[in-house]
């Protein structure tokens, strides 16, 4: 089968390889992918700097397909269902996370599209209990953005809550920050988003999917906003999805006292210097947001489904499998929004 492998650790060395269909056995269900999406990891892993990637091994994470095939002890999903899967293809079943399903917090898990193979390919392989059915009136290429939206609902939902009663301030209106914004007015919230002058266009989208106030903040005042948007209260919640340090450290300033920070967002440095004398100060609520769990997805299809969230509108390109360097670069250099990968013509 075609598929797209990260050959070795370093810049690029990424290939489109013919290789040997996955084999089904156990627990494993084999898909065919038709929709895969690029996350920015993906990105990482192109560029060699995402640590946790095995090569060589096929990419791809975010992805939705048709079952074709099913291990021996399989007992729920079967050949033509229409699947997600959660990115969780092992774990060592016996730590404290393990133990309440917190899998993404596993110290022993491999993922799919990093330690195994993954979905930029025209078949991909899970174990059962990562497989989620699609509901009737959701398709696959709505479908291929439940990992990330369930990243999203982890964020919002399970680490924190949101009401109508709250203002939240969204940092980066990249496909997270849009999606995220999505997923905080399916609660009835009010939402701020800022950005940089190159994130005009994925401003207005996320004006034209829910948001209500939006800030250029190289031509806007971001705390003047805040205040005219608050009355002078600060915002309740932060969701930072830009890993950008003074973006965040201008944040803690603008939340209420007692209010909840959710990072979101991955730093380039492990080490940063932050303003943790708003944190002490203030009682500010600092909470880290990792990637998500079984339940997330549970929300994120519910949201899918009752159409709460409009996916399909962050879509600006499709490349099929051949042309997938082509959609990477034009994703890093900043023409695309979200790039959608297509396994078979």
């Amino acid at each position: 089968m075609k598929a797209v492998v990260k050959t070795k650790p370093g810049y690029d060395n990424i290939e489109i390889l013919d290789i040997e269909e996955p084999k089904v056995e156990a627990d494993k269900v084999k898909i065919k992918v038709d929709y895969s999406g690029i996350c920015g990891s993906d990105i990482h892993s192109f560029k060699g700097e995402y640590a946790n990637l095995k090569a060589p091994v096929v990419l791809g994470h975010e992805f939705a397909g048709v079952v074709v095939e099913v291990g021996e002890d399989v007992k729920n999903i079967k050949v033509g269902d229409r699947v997600t899967s959660e990115t969780t293809f092992a774990t060592c079943e016996e730590c404290i996370h393990c133990k309440t399903k917190d899998y993404n917090l596993c110290g022993n898990r491999k993922g799919i599209g990093t330690r195994v193979n993954g979905s930029f390919a025209e078949y991909v392989l899970s174990r059962e209990e990562s497989i989620h059915i699609l509901p009737e009136n959701v398709s696959t290429l709505e479908a291929a953005f439940t990992e990330p939206l369930a990243c999203c609902c982890h964020a919002a939902l399970e680490k924190t809550s949101i009401s109508e009663d709250d203002i939240v301030l969204i940092i980066g209106p990249g496909p997270i920050g849009i999606l995220l914004a999505q997923v905080v007015k399916s609660r009835g919230a009010k939402i701020i988003m800022s950005g940089v002058e190159k994130d005009i266009p994925r401003l207005e989208l996320a004006k034209e999917l829910g948001v209500d106030v939006l800030v250029n903040v190289g031509k806007e005042n971001l705390e003047d906003v805040v205040d005219r948007e608050t009355n002078g209260n600060g915002v309740t919640k932060v969701f930072d999805c830009s890993g950008f340090m003074p973006a965040v450290n201008q944040a803690l300033r603008l939340i209420q006292k007692k209010g909840t920070f959710v990072q979101v967002g991955i730093f380039a440095k492990k080490l940063n210097e932050m303003d943790q004398d708003a944190i002490i100060q203030r009682e500010i609520t600092y909470v880290g947001s990792r990637s998500q769990k079984p339940t997330s997805w549970d929300l994120a299809l519910d949201l899918l489904s009752s159409k709460k969230v409009n996916v399909e509108k962050l879509i600006t390109k499709i490349v099929y499998l051949d042309d997938f360097k082509e959609g990477m670069e034009s994703l890093i250099s900043g023409k695309e929004i979200k790039v959608i990968v297509k396994s078979f013509k």
